[in-house]
């Protein structure tokens, strides 16, 4: 499995439909939520892809937060490829990348479902309370990088 920085139009495609299909399709976001300003482009925000065998299982991004932070947004994963480490990777590659940016922070708002799952990479819950973000509960989570 390869976890990369989104190049191109196409690529940024493919990270989209990874997204609309974890996030619209199954869960039910609407796509107006889904989809923002930091995907009006390549260079709006740091979009990566992971690919297994040609084919792209995974999509995320991150952006600044604050100076110093960034956010890592929208991790998703194809169903068949959850719990096979495409998710890890991700967010591998994605901490990697900001921390050569000279950020020395990430948080993220995760999926209650999912707390458990980022926890073993190291993060630590902020959140007193739980939050809905589209309509699903969260919580905000963050990681020294440096």
């Amino acid at each position: 499995m390869e976890c990369r920085r989104v190049r191109t139009e196409a690529e940024l495609k493919q990270a989209f439909d990874v997204r609309k299909e974890v996030f619209v399709e199954e869960q039910n976001v609407p796509m107006d939520l889904e989809m923002d300003e930091y995907d009006a482009s390549v260079d709006a925000c740091r979009h990566f892809i992971a690919e297994e065998d040609g084919r792209v299982v995974g999509a995320s991004r991150w952006k600044e937060y604050e100076p110093g932070t960034a956010k890592l947004q929208r991790i998703a994963v194809r169903k068949p490829f959850r719990g096979c480490g495409v998710g890890r990777e991700l967010v591998l590659a994605m901490e990697r990348d900001a921390a050569s940016q000279g950020f020395v922070r990430s948080l993220l708002d995760a999926q209650c479902s999912a707390e458990a799952f980022y926890q073993k990479l190291g993060y630590s819950t902020e959140s007193t309370e739980t939050f809905l973000d589209a309509g699903i509960p969260h919580v905000r989570m963050s990681k020294n990088l440096k």
